[in-house]
């Protein structure tokens, strides 16, 4: 197990305690500034016959009002440009914006709202998945990954079972609602600060949308409250919103959405439904796998096919299989356009081939996880994916032996079993579930970074990147990797605001590749540095000023060594002195040394031919495994979270605490997605479920009693960050072994109900699945 590195806490964390971070809405109010809002369809299908808007002139405090007719471009997309800012001729999802207005008062802008007046005419919505595969309504051809023979394969293999995984969406449900604040500067230009993952694409669309140069906009993101990908494309309409009415008024405008709104316009996790056939032999090998994934996209593209993408990707998941026919589809449906979120359809890929591993593991009558051994990625030729990537660096095998050591795995799953005959008022079940996941974007153009590096004459820096700190800690993780290309304290490197004025055509920050791509660059731009001082630290250790012989200066410059706030020659007697590395810079800005550097990084060897679904997607994978222990009440169908115990590699962590913290973080919230957090919507595709009344997302109730998470040393690991692994997204998906461990204890008294039970596992489900029996 990797031994934990010392303690460096979080940037800003006490600030962020005491509540003096300052987020986009924190801003100060300028004297000249004006409010900004919507006014959204509250029908998800339909023709729009009137736009009444003569009741805004009752409020002197209303400035200006815009609809589709007053852009100067109104589609945007993050992959295939269809979603109007405005509704123009036709609504199709509730919520989706038609009006813009302005106003010098908050209050007076909630009533004009109210005085606008649309009339829609109402058509049949399409909401879900089942309802668009009448119409075959998609927004890209049918994608397929395949290797083998599957028809053949099917046709040998002893056993065949097929079945259907069906998962819901999830609201993002970050603590900072969506926000933007847009500031005139200099006539035609504009400076916006949105809470968004993705300046570069806010600068682009305002630009587009006002029929602007890209130079006129400026993007800057100190910091934001949460995204887990619903930033990731989704701030941009409400940005552009705010960037409209400072253009055309030449003041600021604000606009802030209430948790209510911005649940029920923005979009969320994709619902899944997912049709999958498995043929195994008597010992539980698995021969032939067939899967077709189905994505609910909602009313416009956004990212869906991307998602849809990463969802094939990891089809397989930690398994090798020879023969796979990975198919997938996304289809349009009248709910808010689907959009990232963490994990980015991952887990839905997933889970249903560990799905099919428990339904083969009860047919057989043995242990899932004797199953998962059998099938796991293994050495040559049981290393290479169904798209072709070769599994290498593969620790899965290391993590589970040590997780059912840890865990106490065999000895437990005697205990439950027994408690499971013994008990006739609750259920107990277990699961253990290893993943390997993908680190980078599967859009290999997005798999660049920049930063710019400048070292002060007192020996402090300031590091500017297209990274965005939304709560991950990427700034603390750059910050300490600059610092220890200068032997430096942590304390001495500071992260600017991401400004697209400094780092232009940044990638989002997502897909858990930030860190690896604008860490990787500042430390290009740190070492060009490191290299130029290195040869003024020859000059002032030696007291040579001249020229000196090329192969003399290049031997001396080897052996300068940075070490704790000093610099010193490590090999010659009379290099005996050291210098501080304040005096150093003094000097070389003396000498007229250049202390600044601007460096970029792209990942290497990323490729993928989506035609032919073959392809190198990822730079590496993250691994891990998780065993959960649940119990339920068989009259309330109530769960309690009895045990997690997490091992994960993340190659060599540079920041334990950091690394703990991301891999809680994203296993609650994969907990909360299998298992409590439902999307009610009405036959006309009306959102139920959008309050903090009607939306459970995970509580401390929800925390396993007994939780331990523990980093698996890899060593060989050595492409990411300082050889670290991204690990924002990948633990994630073990909240899916909670799951499994729920449809293992159904499955003691209702088999047939547990392999139907649905995601998320609600009481309302798990009833349901009881009362099967």
């Amino acid at each position: 197990m990797k031994s934990e590195t010392p303690k460096i806490m979080k940037e800003n964390s006490y600030a962020h305690v005491s509540g003096e971070s300052v987020f986009t809405d924190d801003r100060p109010l300028l004297p000249n500034e004006v409010f900004v809002d919507f006014v959204a369809s509250s029908v998800a299908y339909g023709n729009i016959k009137g736009i009444d808007t003569s009741k805004l002139q009752q409020f002197p405090s209303v400035i200006a009002f815009y609809t589709a007719k007053d852009l100067q471009q109104n589609l945007f997309g993050g992959v295939i440009c269809d979603q109007p800012l405005l509704a123009d001729k036709q609504v199709t999802f509730i919520g989706q914006p038609v009006v813009i207005i302005a106003a010098k008062d908050r209050n007076v802008l909630r009533e004009a709202k109210q005085a606008v007046k649309l009339e829609i005419e109402e058509l049949p919505a399409v909401i879900s998945i089942e309802e668009a595969m009448k119409s075959n309504s998609l927004y890209a051809s049918p994608a397929t990954i395949e290797r083998g023979d599957v028809v053949a394969a099917f046709e040998k293999a002893e056993h065949v079972s097929s079945g259907v995984f069906t998962c819901n969406g999830q609201e993002h449900y970050y603590f900072e609602a969506q926000a933007a604040i847009a500031y005139p500067v200099d006539g035609e230009c504009l400076e916006i600060h949105a809470s968004t993952q993705n300046p570069s694409e806010v600068q682009h669309d305002v630009a587009s949308m006002l029929g602007i140069a890209q130079s006129q906009v400026v993007c800057v993101v100190k910091r934001i409250g949460g995204g887990f990908g619903g930033k990731e494309t989704q701030n941009a309409p409400f940005a552009q919103m705010a960037a409209l009415v400072a253009y055309k008024t030449k003041r600021p405008a604000r606009i802030v959405l209430s948790r209510d709104n911005d649940i029920l316009c923005t979009g969320k996790r994709h619902p899944f439904t997912n049709h999958y056939k498995i043929g195994f032999t008597s010992e539980g090998q698995i021969l032939a796998y067939e899967v077709d994934l189905k994505a609910n996209g909602g009313a416009y593209a956004d990212l869906s096919t991307a998602v849809l993408a990463r969802a094939m990707l990891h089809s397989e998941n930690t398994y090798s299989i020879e023969n796979v026919r990975i198919t997938g589809r996304v289809f349009r449906t009248n709910l808010a356009p689907n959009t990232a979120f963490r994990a980015f359809g991952a887990p839905q890929g997933v889970a249903t081939i560990e799905q099919a591993i428990e339904e083969i593991a009860c047919f057989l009558k043995k242990d899932p996880l004797e199953i998962r051994l059998r099938n796991l990625y293994g050495t040559p030729p049981r290393h290479i994916t169904p798209y072709g990537q070769t599994f290498s660096n593969n620790v899965l095998p290391g993590i589970i032996n040590h997780l059912l050591e840890r865990a106490n795995y065999q000895e437990r799953r005697v205990e439950i079993a027994n408690f499971n005959k013994s008990s006739s008022t609750h259920l107990r079940g277990l699961s253990l579930m290893p993943i390997k996941f993908g680190i980078s974007f599967t859009n290999a153009t997005l798999n660049q970074g920049s930063a710019l590096v400048n070292v002060h004459q007192d020996g402090s820096i300031q590091v500017s990147t297209g990274a965005v700190e939304m709560g991950q800690g990427v700034n603390t993780r750059i910050a300490e990797a600059v610092a220890d290309v200068f032997s430096i304290p942590v304390a001495c490197v500071k992260l600017m605001s991401t400004s697209t004025e400094k780092i232009h055509n940044t990638s989002p920050t997502a897909a858990s590749a930030s860190a690896d791509l604008n860490g990787n660059a500042a430390i290009l731009a740190a070492k060009r540095i490191r290299e130029r001082l290195a040869h003024c630290a020859v000059a002032m250790l030696s007291g040579e000023t001249g020229e000196s012989d090329l192969l003399h200066q290049e031997r001396a410059i080897q052996n300068i060594t940075f070490a704790e706030g000093f610099v010193f020659d490590c090999s010659s007697s009379h290099f005996q002195n050291k210098i501080s590395f304040s005096d150093l810079l003094h000097y070389a800005w003396k000498s007229r040394v250049g202390l600044g550097e601007q460096a970029y990084y792209k990942t290497p060897g990323l490729w993928f031919d989506r035609e032919k679904g073959i392809g190198n997607p990822f730079q590496y994978y993250t691994q891990g495994a998780a065993v959960s222990e649940v119990q339920i009440d068989r009259f309330t169908g109530q769960i309690d979270f009895l045990s997690t115990d997490i091992v994960m590699d993340v190659g060599e962590s540079q920041n334990a605490q950091l690394d703990k913290g991301q891999i809680a973080g994203a296993f609650i919230q994969g907990l909360g997605w299998c298992t409590l957090e439902e999307l009610v919507y009405s036959h006309k595709g009306r959102l139920l479920s959008c309050t903090t009344g009607t939306y459970k997302i995970p509580g401390i109730r929800e925390f396993p009693q007994h939780f331990t998470i523990e980093l698996f040393g890899n060593p060989h690991q050595s492409s990411g960050l300082k050889n670290s692994k991204g690990i924002g997204e990948p633990p994630f998906v073990l909240g899916l072994s909670v799951w499994i461990a729920i449809k293992n204890a159904l499955a003691n008294v209702s088999p047939e109900g547990a392999r139907t039970l649905k995601l998320p596992a609600t009481g309302e489900e798990i009833m349901r699945v009881l009362n099967l029996n």
